[in-house]
């Protein structure tokens, strides 16, 4: 499918809000090309491609407000839509925190299209992929993945005159590498905007290695451990903190950011001082879209600097209700690390644990930010600066603020993905002390 341009998703958009009768109108249109390719047991499985447009309507009358969706583009399809938005609205209550639509906006040129990931072929997939599984052969071991990408545009317009255009490529890939006895796993998992970035040799060799070196895992008793976590791994406990930058849940005592006596803690230190945490939607190794689902525009923010709480995220109603200005929620978050590579990070270790991979993780208490969920796919028991064997699998007990103020030490940060979200993060992997592991786990 060809992606509209900006003057065609223009004309579009535009010829959709004539046929508008309500006191305000929106009109969202995107389209996107997906494609993949999974394997298991050394072999490609499934491999398929998906296309589609897709245009939502939301009229709305004072604050009574209705949405109705369509893929037809036709002028019989596009008025009927309108239509069908209109009557929704007029037969839904008031909406007390409806805010009306924006007006015209100025958006900086978004970096988040890289021609070459759109060009991705069949071919090239199935190459990326034998490359992949070659690794694991050479091995002698078992390899199961998932490599996607996708391209596509997203548009909005208005009545009020706001029109926002913006393209994007995405590719993610994910490895998990098993022993023949199946006792040894390993795991890699990168996602880029630009596929020229992506090594799908590099990254299976990782997983690989952590399979065939964490076959004979040892159990050590459950406790309080030193731990250098992968940024993978850390991926998923940040981004607990990343989600829960919102002003409404603090200032309404639903999060960690709530105080016990009314209030928040924006602007306390919260965490260690070398933790340092931003949004910049123009960063060339995190591109994100210039603006945001209800138009508003995305522009760098410092969320966390020097571990103390510097911005809350406000919806356009919470804003207005607390008289702020409305500042969206990151598309992706950017945490600054140190100049040590992990290698270096474990070298410098006396006794710990390296961590490759956290999942399935759960909330204990949203009020500390209390987590439990499982190691896998590699933990190894560190002895005076190296790898000293496999271990068994913990349950962990932890709390991600708990963590960073038990930081030892940051490396580099690196581009990484949230096994759990699915989202792109650029973050160090962590050296924590005392980090709490509860029980065992029989899991590889």
């Amino acid at each position: 499918m060809t992606l509209l341009t900006k003057d065609e998703a223009f004309a579009l958009l535009k010829k959709v809000l004539a046929y508008s009768k309500a006191e305000e109108c929106e009109v969202n249109l995107s389209g996107t090309n997906s494609s993949n390719i999974r394997y298991a047991r050394n072999a490609v499985s499934t491999s398929g491609s998906i296309s589609q447009y897709q245009l939502v309507v939301q009229s709305a009358y004072g604050k009574k407000s209705g949405v109705a969706t369509i893929n037809e583009f036709d002028d019989v399809s596009l008025e009927k839509v309108v239509r069908r938005s209109e009557e929704l609205a007029q037969l839904a209550p008031e909406n007390p925190e409806y805010v009306s639509i924006l007006g015209p906006q100025t958006y900086a040129e978004p970096k988040t299209f890289v021609p070459a990931t759109a060009a991705i072929t069949p071919k090239m997939r199935a190459d990326l992929v034998a490359e992949s599984l070659q690794v694991a052969k050479d091995a002698k071991a078992i390899a199961a993945g998932f490599l996607e990408d996708n391209n596509g545009f997203s548009a909005m317009m208005n009545s009020k005159g706001l029109f926002a255009y913006n393209t994007s490529t995405d590719t993610k890939f994910s490895v998990t590498v098993r022993t023949e006895d199946g006792k040894g796993s390993g795991y890699a998992i990168r996602g880029y905007n630009d596929i020229t970035k992506f090594n799908a040799k590099e990254a299976t060799r990782i997983a690989t290695e952590k399979a065939v070196k964490s076959a004979a895992a040892k159990g050590i008793e459950p406790g309080k451990y030193t731990v250098i976590l992968e940024s993978a791994a850390a991926a998923v406990l940040m981004e607990r903190i990343f989600f829960g930058l919102d002003a409404r849940q603090a200032d309404e005592g639903r999060s960690f950011l709530s105080k016990a006596g009314g209030g928040t803690k924006l602007g306390e230190k919260l965490v260690d001082e070398r933790v340092n945490v931003y949004s910049d939607p123009l960063n060339t190794d995190l591109p994100t879209s210039t603006w945001n689902g209800d138009g508003r525009p995305q522009e760098r923010v410092t969320w966390i600097e020097k571990g103390v709480i510097k911005n809350l995220s406000y919806s356009r109603y919470w804003a207005e209700k607390k008289g702020v200005k409305a500042v969206p929620g990151p598309d992706a978050a950017i945490m600054e690390g140190g100049t040590k590579t992990l290698e270096e990070l474990i070298a410098g270790t006396k006794k710990g644990i390296l961590v490759t991979k956290l999942w399935y993780i759960r909330d204990v208490d949203p009020q500390t930010l209390l987590l439990t969920g499982l190691t896998r796919d590699g933990t190894f028991y560190i002895e005076n600066g190296k790898i000293q064997y496999p271990i068994k699998n913990f349950r962990f007990n932890e709390s991600p603020i708990i963590m960073l103020n038990n930081l030892e030490e940051l490396g580099k940060v690196e581009r990484t993905v949230s096994t759990e979200s699915n989202q792109n993060y650029l973050l160090p992997p962590m050296k924590i002390r005392d980090f709490t592991f509860s029980s065992l786990s029989d899991a590889v």
